[in-house]
């Protein structure tokens, strides 16, 4: 899209308050990864076939957010900072900002032509001024259930994960070697553009099928984390270092610890983990090889792993008890994120956000500040069964090539939001 103007016009800024005030004294502290992971934004965009705001009204809608927004005071409050200096949200219901905007096309359009770098400008982010106490950190969250008259499926839950009385050592912790390397890298900065591929639910089993043999039990995550690796690694040509290709795995810990997490945790409970090949492991003809040390890897995660990147996080504190300085987290390293703990059953959890009888065709989800090597995200699709969303963010000459890259085209992608 180069520099021309963009077709996404914001015509007005409201701010949406909750129907019942919280405690005015009430304040969340951010948790040690909320600090740790503080270069970064998540930016979700759901799209629907049809308006969920019928003629653009919105009195409506306003009325059910102004609802849930009730159960959810962090929200609507700001960023302060406690006596240690470290973030909290002061729960002081200042309201969540709501943006109306156009764009002049239809949605098919819109996905057909758009590209990534665009489709940000639907988020309509800002970065946060250096006095917080007025900047609202929020935008509208999901609220169809409360829309329809329907109880909050998993209600939000505010209360961090505690350790149990066991002691975890930050010593023998593959996640805490990986996480102290990291603060000593540096993290290049280069243009990044976004590709979205999406398969089938029948390309994707008969993909599990080809590698049964050597890894039965794959997901479509190991499958798909396996194969866009290989390529990019392909596209980026041979190392000249120590020939070890290296991939940062992040997945979501709250139903994997003693005690789960409720899938309402309204927190951070993801955890980074390093996995390493060599030349020869990498080899563009063993995606099945690939696929089960991927697997291997990320089924081998133990509660400990976690428990022992928070005891670490705390190791780092400055004096007084303020927390270090947030540090890259999706990157410099290659970084695959997987979104399995997104479905529950065999429904995906954001492509159940029903307005009118309507649920999302699409649903994209940008990490802001993924710089370095790049970033995969491997989501549920809008299509039943084994289908998956596969997100790409590369340097932009390297995205250009995946698009091109033959073994992906093999397994007729949907291309959807692709740079240019």
């Amino acid at each position: 899209m180069g520099d021309q103007k963009s077709r996404v016009n914001v015509h007005s800024v409201l701010t949406q308050v909750s129907s019942r005030p919280s405690a005015s004294d009430e304040t969340y502290p951010l948790t040690r990864l909320d600090h740790a992971m503080g270069h970064h934004t998540i930016h979700v965009i759901f799209y629907y076939e049809k308006s969920p705001f019928g003629s653009f009204d919105m009195d409506p809608i306003r009325v059910t957010l102004s609802e849930v927004l009730s159960s959810y005071p962090p929200v609507t409050g700001r960023l302060t900072r406690d006596d240690a200096g470290n973030w909290a949200v002061k729960c002081n219901d200042a309201g969540v900002r709501v943006l109306r905007a156009r764009v002049g096309i239809t949605l098919d359009e819109w996905l057909r032509s758009a590209d990534g770098n665009e489709e940000r400008d639907l988020t309509v982010w800002e970065d946060m001024p250096e006095v917080p106490n007025t900047w609202s950190p929020f935008r509208i969250q999901a609220f169809s259930e409360a829309h329809h008259g329907q109880a909050i499926t998993f209600p939000p839950f505010f209360k961090p994960p505690a350790p149990p009385d066991r002691k975890f050592s930050v010593n023998n912790s593959k996640s805490t070697s990986y996480l102290e390397a990291k603060l000593q890298k540096q993290t290049p900065s280069v243009k990044m553009s976004t590709a979205t591929f999406k398969f089938s639910d029948s390309v994707v089993k008969q993909c599990l099928s080809e590698i049964h043999d050597k890894c039965p039990d794959a997901s479509p995550f190991d499958l798909l984390a396996a194969l866009f690796w290989i390529r990019v690694v392909h596209l980026k040509g041979p190392k000249h270092d120590d020939h070890t290709h290296s991939l940062s795995l992040c997945v979501d810990f709250r139903r994997l610890l003693q005690e789960p997490l409720p899938y309402g945790y309204f927190g951070n409970a993801l955890n980074f983990s390093l996995l390493s090949l060599n030349e020869e492991e990498m080899d563009c003809s063993m995606l099945g090889r690939v696929a089960e040390l991927v697997h291997c890897h990320v089924s081998g995660l133990k509660e400990e792993e976690f428990w022992a990147t928070l005891h670490w996080l705390d190791l780092q504190k400055e004096e007084g008890g303020k927390y270090a300085p947030p540090f890259a987290m999706y990157g410099p390293e290659f970084t695959c994120v997987s979104m399995e703990h997104m479905i529950i059953g065999d429904q995906p959890v954001m492509y159940s956000m029903n307005f009118d009888s309507a649920k999302p065709v699409h649903v994209s989800c940008h990490v802001g500040n993924a710089e370095g090597e790049g970033l995969i995200l491997v989501m549920p699709s809008a299509e039943a069964g084994l289908a998956r969303t596969v997100m790409v963010t590369l340097p932009e000459e390297e995205t250009a090539k995946l698009c091109e890259d033959q073994s992906i085209l093999h397994l007729k992608p949907t291309m959807l939001l692709r740079s240019i």
